[in-house]
């Protein structure tokens, strides 16, 4: 909504559409081989899709390079939070139980899942402490960091 106030015309698209579609039209070529990811799961962040409805590029993209993406009980429209849409990023925890990211991690290790993908920096950034916090169960990546690393 910025962009037109600044004087530009732009469609702005967030880079799991980007990727998938350049996928799509044969713009990106992915190795077959082993991708090195083990089973694999995915955290949707918050504005991606529940305030924008992406739900499907990022698995698309993730299925390209897996035969093993499973799903965390909470995802899609009734994920969870990985805490920096809360703030937490910036901020000292709040007194309760669990920090969120670690909460959201622990979601993820019960998948049994050794990646966990993301589609944003903040969680990027929140899964990836919470999961050094837990001594590095997981690998924690980016679909376009792990789409990078598969190109031909």
């Amino acid at each position: 909504t910025e962009y037109p106030q600044l004087g530009a015309s732009l469609e702005v698209v967030h880079h799991t559409t980007l990727i998938r579609d350049l996928l799509s039209a044969g713009l990106l070529e992915i190795g077959g081989g082993d991708s090195g990811l083990g089973r694999v799961t995915f955290h949707d962040p918050c504005y991606l899709g529940r305030h924008n409805g992406v739900f499907t590029d990022p698995r698309v993209i993730l299925e390209s390079v897996t035969d093993d993406l499973v799903e965390m009980p909470r995802h899609g429209n009734n994920s969870f939070c990985c805490g920096a849409g809360g703030a937490q990023m910036w901020k000292e925890e709040e007194q309760g139980v669990d920090a969120v990211n670690s909460t959201r991690l622990s979601e993820a290790q019960n998948t049994d899942a050794e990646t966990l993908a993301v589609g944003c920096p903040f969680c990027l950034v929140m899964l990836g402490d919470a999961n050094r916090a837990a001594g590095e169960k997981m690998q924690v990546r980016d679909v376009a960091e792990i789409v990078a690393e598969q190109l031909l």
